[in-house]
């Protein structure tokens, strides 16, 4: 169990599956009450169930939510929350001119939006405690940019710009603000990318991972959640509360080009 962790409550968006669900399984491991927020609530509630234990209560517990969904809690869900991991997120591959606008919207709207909605209503709890952490999963892409994916880039350029204000913010009241920005990750989210960019780029499927996501970064693999997963609960120990307002990238060298 990791110091300054055990019984802090964490919530975790997207936790249901990839790096969520990693995040999740790290900081219940370290000692906090995880709610896993996710719209797939079976998935929710499996993983609630495998962690479920005894060190703080409930270790886990699942929450239903669509966070595109403009009406949703936003201050049931993270009111209480000490620790917020930002992680949610949806893609959509396609050339600007043939960009679904709904698509667009939709994808703003779960991973800035919801973001900003989940945080403002969580401070005024950080605050009066005189701590919290957010930990916002962003994305070399929130750092660079690549052709075909205008609004996750866009979004996790958001992402980037929004972790910051919050940093000087928050930072003198306890609450501190980063971003992980990890390459390609073994996800779901990743691997239903493949067809589109296997039909987009003119290429098999089989040769997407080497070809395209592997292109830039120096280490030629992709990242295990439990990487990224490991670094967010480092982001929330003692060890680490002079980092506010940081990127930390994860990215095999991507972004020293």
């Amino acid at each position: 169990m990791l110091a300054g962790l055990s019984c802090k409550r964490v919530l975790v968006t997207g936790g249901a599956s990839g790096i969520g669900a990693a995040c999740a399984r790290a900081f219940a491991a370290a000692g906090a009450t995880v709610v896993i927020a996710d719209r797939d609530e079976a998935g929710a509630k499996k993983l609630a169930g495998e962690l479920d234990g005894a060190v703080c209560g409930h270790k886990a517990v699942a929450a239903a939510v669509d966070l595109a969904d403009p009406a949703f809690d936003a201050a049931g869900l993270a009111g209480d929350a000490d620790v917020i991991v930002n992680n949610a997120g949806i893609q959509h591959v396609s050339p600007v001119e043939e960009f679904p606008e709904d698509k667009f919207r939709l994808i703003l709207a779960v991973m800035v939006e919801a973001p900003f909605r989940l945080v403002r209503a969580a401070l005024p709890h950080m605050y009066a405690r005189g701590w919290g952490r957010i930990v916002n999963i962003s994305s070399v892409h929130g750092l660079r940019a690549s052709p075909y994916k205008s609004a996750y880039v866009t979004a996790k350029h958001g992402l980037e710009g929004l972790s910051k204000v919050i940093a000087l913010e928050g930072g003198g009241r306890g609450v501190t603000s980063n971003t992980i920005c990890p390459a390609y990750v073994r996800t779901p989210l990743v691997e239903k990318q493949i067809a589109d960019q296997a039909r987009i780029h003119g290429i098999p499927e089989s040769d997407v991972v080497e070809k395209i996501m592997l292109t830039e970064p120096a280490v030629k693999r992709l990242i295990d959640p439990s990487e990224v997963a490991d670094l967010a609960v480092f982001l929330c120990t003692p060890q680490m509360s002079m980092a506010n307002g940081s990127s930390f990238t994860l990215d095999g060298g991507w972004t020293a080009r």
